[in-house]
């Protein structure tokens, strides 16, 4: 995924979830949106380093978007909007090898009990694959990126729709996208919500896959580039 041409600053403070007070280098203060409604536990302290385009779009409330923050010597990316398209292009130049060989792949398709599947992969020959992807940032420690930061009813629910899918005998799969660049293993953060991880846990029984994906983070792209390790 290349980016548009970003400018850099220091963040001030997030709040409200959807916006960033952000000093830019050159001095001005501004306020970006944050397309993230996750805890972002340990990846918005203030004073980071950060990066948000602009858009000259008249209709946009909040001219810049926040993208990318320095986290000691790691860059992450925090947009939860791009974790969909980043897999759906991975799966398409077959760097995710384990989705590979579908004839088509359409996004956000409804299924289950009310409910959209990120990604579905269809082929004549192989059926069907449900592909639920979950953006990953958080890490207590070094290396190890973690899921989810804060209480996810929601993913709790689609690990369930997930497992009915395979019940139906079709392949399902969680895609857990890390945008990290110090990420070498990732594992569940049982702590923040026991509730997904067992819930996890019963669904690969049911026999759902999952997989975890890092990728290459710059100012110039995000690219998924590596498997990592799913422990734990």
């Amino acid at each position: 995924m290349r980016l548009p041409p970003l400018v850099t600053g220091r963040l001030i403070q997030r709040y409200k979830r959807f916006l960033a007070d952000v000093e830019l280098d050159t001095g001005e203060i501004v306020t970006a949106h944050c397309a993230n409604s996750g805890s972002m536990l340990g990846v918005a302290p203030p004073g980071a380093r950060v990066w948000l385009s602009r858009s000259d779009d008249p209709k946009r409330k909040l001219a810049h978007s926040w993208l990318i923050v320095e986290i000691g010597t790691a860059l992450v990316g925090i947009d939860t909007g791009h974790p969909n398209a980043l897999v759906a292009e991975a799966i398409r130049d077959g760097t995710i090898a384990e989705a590979a060989g579908y004839a088509s792949l359409r996004r956000e398709v409804k299924y289950g009990v009310n409910s959209r599947v990120d990604i579905l992969l269809e082929d004549d020959a192989r059926g069907r694959l449900f592909v639920e992807v979950k953006n990953v940032h958080l890490s207590r420690r070094q290396g190890l990126a973690e899921f989810p930061d804060s209480v996810t009813a929601r993913g709790t629910k689609h690990l369930g729709e997930l497992a009915a899918e395979v019940e139906r005998g079709h392949r399902a799969m969680m895609v857990f996208l890390v945008q990290r660049t110090d990420a070498t293993e990732m594992t569940l953060a049982r702590d923040i919500d026991p509730a997904y991880g067992h819930a996890f846990d019963k669904a690969l029984r049911a026999g759902v896959e999952a997989v975890a994906y890092a990728c290459r983070i710059n100012p110039q792209e995000i690219v998924v580039d590596r498997r990592i390790p799913l422990v734990g």
